[in-house]
């Protein structure tokens, strides 16, 4: 059976590289973990925010963020970040061509919809991005995760892709970053709790890729 390494939300506006925007520390010195998982992937996949500038959601600073709104699909406000076009949009340095990937998933681009996970566009869960069922029709039975940031988009990502009791969702942290220690601890919980693999390094993913193989790459 297959596997698959998805980068998840990899882009500029989620590192330091782009300090007006969400900051992420160290979220730009991922690439070379990332690219690490993906040599022992059959499928490599990338997916990325894409922000309209209207969006419902975007407030002009940073004091006025995490405020709750009553749409059904965004829930908080955020700074601007992630528009098409942008230096924020891009994936970091390091990461190949966006053509190079072998499926991508964009995700809020409507105005009034800010998802988390990469399955889904929508808060409650019930408009597919088409991941799931792209990752069913290439026999994938194993998902590796890495990316930005362990705490908002990886962990969601990570848990609709559990959900489905279809995969073996290992989240390789060493190819993460996340907002703040007690958010990421937190996350890495609830992701436990839920029978997501965590693994602290590369030699990691390759154990719980094979282990039930005596034949590692």
């Amino acid at each position: 059976m297959a596997i698959a390494a998805i980068d998840v939300d990899v882009q500029q506006t989620f590192t330091p590289l782009c300090p007006d925007e969400l900051p992420v520390p160290e979220g730009h010195h991922i690439a070379q973990a990332l690219n690490q998982q993906a040599k022992l992937a059959t499928w490599r996949i990338l997916t990325k925010d894409a922000h309209p500038e209207n969006a419902v959601w975007i407030v002009d600073s940073h004091d006025n963020m995490f405020q709750p709104l009553s749409h059904p699909n965004a829930d908080l406000t955020w700074v601007k970040h992630a528009v098409p076009g942008s230096k924020g949009f891009e994936v970091i340095p390091g990461l190949p061509k966006v053509t190079e990937y072998d499926h991508v998933i964009w995700k809020g681009i409507e105005p009034d919809l800010h998802p988390y996970g990469a399955c889904f566009h929508d808060l409650e869960e019930k408009l597919s991005t088409g991941l799931i069922e792209w990752l069913h029709h290439k026999g994938v039975a194993t998902v590796i995760i890495g990316g930005l940031a362990t705490d908002y988009c990886v962990k969601t990502t990570a848990l609709q892709l559990q959900a489905t009791k279809s995969f073996k969702v290992i989240v390789n942290l060493s190819a993460c970053r996340g907002i703040s220690p007690d958010t990421i601890a937190e996350s890495c919980n609830q992701m436990q709790s839920a029978g997501i693999f965590l693994a602290s390094n590369l030699d990691d993913v390759k154990r719980l890729c094979f282990a039930d193989s005596n034949i590692l790459p």
